[in-house]
């Protein structure tokens, strides 16, 4: 008997703590670029009693990503995904960020939302980073909400002449997940069904250590410590808010994203992470 599918994207902690709140009863397709990673977690989550398999997936590939659907569908209709992919400035050069976070996110949110079952929910993850840029034009936004996947890297705006680092292009293609999932969200919408984002702030996984350990570690360390939580937050933390987003009582909630920072952001622009002027 065929069985609602909840397809994961990115093999972390994260995206597995997520999955524990809503994976129950469902089969569980576990995507990410390196197979042992995706391996690593549908063991742990079939320990724990949720019937999940592991898939090599890569974000930045439509032909990967249609690969990832299929294999989904194998098992039944997607009811759920959950996206979590991507990679970091610290971790990755422009190109990479761009291709993955921002083209590889835009795919996956239009192709899984053809196929997605009447009642299905979507959540993926984007950043904080999407908040702290200046505001773009309200033809930029538009831009980055509704032109075609295939020409989402030809924009002006992503050209190599106008990112000025890594942490831009990561900025660039957060605020681009939020605004696709507004767009999206509005075709999901045609099919009932629902798609949010989530933008979380530092949270503790064993990639943030590294990053807690490496060059820009006292700038995470220093934001943290001057949020209003004063403290990071930790995955469970931000599997309550995709909770409710995709369960029943976030039934009236589609299109939007839902910033988790522990106030970082407000204190960025309010208060003691002010930056120089």
């Amino acid at each position: 008997m065929e069985r609602e599918v909840l397809l994961l994207t990115g093999a972390g902690q994260i995206g597995m703590a997520i999955a524990r709140r809503v994976g129950f009863g469902k089969k569980i397709v576990v995507g990410d670029k390196r197979r042992e990673n995706a391996e690593a977690v549908s063991r742990i989550l079939s320990d724990a009693g949720f019937d999940a398999v592991p898939l090599e997936m890569d974000l930045s590939s439509r032909d990967s990503i249609l690969h990832a659907i299929h294999t989904a569908q194998a098992y039944g209709e997607i009811g759920v995904l959950i996206n979590v992919a991507g990679v970091s400035p610290s971790q990755a050069p422009v190109e990479a960020i761009l291709n993955v976070d921002l083209y590889g996110t835009a795919v996956l949110l239009e192709e899984v939302g053809k196929v997605i079952r009447p009642g299905g929910v979507g959540v993926t993850i984007s950043s904080q980073s999407g908040w702290r840029m200046p505001a773009l034009t309200a033809e930029e936004d538009r831009q980055l909400a509704t032109t075609p996947t295939e020409e989402l890297l030809s924009l002006p705006m992503l050209q190599p002449e106008n990112i000025r680092d890594t942490l831009h292009a990561y900025q660039l293609a957060k605020r681009c997940n939020e605004k696709r999932v507004m767009a999206e969200a509005v075709k999901w919408g045609e099919r009932g069904a629902r798609l949010n984002a989530i933008a979380p702030g530092i949270i503790v996984t064993p990639l943030a250590i590294d990053e807690f350990n490496g060059p820009r570690g006292d700038f995470y360390k220093n934001m943290f410590a001057k949020c209003p939580a004063g403290r990071p937050g930790t995955a469970d933390e931000v599997a309550n808010v995709a909770e409710l987003l995709l369960g029943p009582a976030g039934a009236f909630i589609s299109g939007s994203t839902f910033l988790i920072d522990g106030g970082a952001t407000a204190s960025y622009f309010y208060g003691p992470l002010q930056p120089a002027s």
